[in-house]
């Protein structure tokens, strides 16, 4: 019997979930930018997605999302990239190589906090056995985390290297599967069950007819605000709802911004400080216990770096600092839908030691909306 369970448990890594309407399908748009056939992060050509999600009795919700930039060999092609901090209360491993060099060159793996280190040995693993990569000697491991010790025992750490490769394995250009799943499946947002979301935006062809996407691990704390409207105030939930009693912990928010417009590192980290203020949009305030990371990264192939090179010099052209303004409009708006499409998506979850994490009442935020 515990072998049929553990193999229907298993399987349910596998099947896509059926997904709640999106807030676009109830009639909320977030900006004036169009989106993305997907209104994914995997809109940008070439970006794949993969969760490993392990929902187990009462105690573990935990799990792992890998995002994978460009479909070739990323070590041997490295993509400029930026990191941003809008709160530094996280661990998010390889920082500081990406900080000096402007690029990077692996995955990226989101999360639990008690689990970098696991998905560090993964990434050196999944590039090491690369034939292309036979002489590596040197992995800069880009992972995330977010804590979802409320929902989740992360004390177990339960997430073993096999599944951080299994994300990877599974990543894919279709949907992104959003809410309770991979980095997602035990965290909370402003009150309410959070997870995995994503948005994209389009460009006008006038513009460049560039793609930005979006995909956040939201699992922070504030006051819920939809559309302007302070959502979380009105339904009476929210981090600062009782004001004689100690604040709750947060819990961070990991942000991955892609994009294939050609932006070198330093409008990358521009574009990524953007994404906080899209953060703010949705009731989020960076509270002192958060992580709030932005990775910004460009999939842009003219700005490929390669490892091998003999050239002594790199020739790069990139969109000058004037024609930027729609890229930071479209990250604000794509960040705050990524969000608020976290929130719709999740469900309510029964966790450790009994934690009650409730989903968004959505037909309540509706009528609330149209008031």
């Amino acid at each position: 019997m515990r072998v049929f369970l553990f193999s229907i448990f298993l399987l349910s890594n596998f099947i896509l979930r059926a997904q709640k309407p999106r807030p676009r399908e109830l009639g909320i748009e977030f900006g004036i930018l169009k989106t993305g056939m997907l209104n994914a992060i995997t809109d940008v050509p070439g970006v794949k997605v993969g969760h490993f999600t392990l929902h187990k009795g009462t105690d573990i919700h935990t799990g792992v999302t890998a995002i994978l930039p460009i479909e070739e060999n990323i070590f041997q092609n490295k993509v400029p990239a930026a990191i941003y901090i809008g709160n530094g209360f996280g661990k998010l491993a390889g920082y500081t190589q990406v900080e000096e060099l402007g690029n990077m060159e692996t995955p990226i793996l989101l999360t639990n906090t008690m689990a970098v280190s696991t998905a560090i040995d993964a990434i050196i693993d999944y590039t090491i056995q690369n034939p292309e990569n036979q002489n590596v000697k040197s992995v800069n491991a880009l992972v995330g985390e977010t804590n979802d010790g409320g929902c989740n025992d992360i004390r177990a750490r339960v997430l073993r290297k096999e599944n951080m490769l299994e994300a990877i394995s599974a990543a894919t250009s279709k949907k992104v599967v959003e809410g309770n799943v991979g980095a997602g499946a035990g965290t909370m947002c402003l009150g309410f069950k959070g997870g995995i979301g994503t948005s994209s935006r389009i460009l006008p062809k006038s513009k460049g007819g560039y793609t930005i996407g979006v995909l956040v691990q939201s699992n922070f704390g504030g006051v819920l605000q939809i559309g302007g409207k302070p959502i979380g105030q009105l339904l009476g939930n929210h981090k600062f709802k009782n004001l004689d009693k100690e604040y709750e912990d947060d819990g961070s928010c990991m942000m991955v911004v892609i994009t294939d417009a050609p932006l070198n590192a330093k409008n990358l980290k521009r574009l990524a400080a953007r994404a906080m203020l899209g953060l703010s949009r949705t009731g989020g305030m960076a509270a002192n216990g958060s992580g709030d990371y932005v990775i910004a990264l460009s999939t842009a192939k003219n700005l490929r770096i390669s490892h091998d090179s003999k050239d002594m010099y790199e020739t790069f052209k990139v969109l000058r600092n004037n024609d930027l303004d729609l890229l930071f409009q479209g990250v604000v708006e794509a960040t705050e839908e990524a969000i608020i499409n976290s929130l719709f998506a999740a469900e309510d979850l029964t966790g450790f030691n009994g934690y009650k994490a409730k989903a968004l009442p959505i037909d309540k935020v509706l009528e609330l909306l149209k008031k």
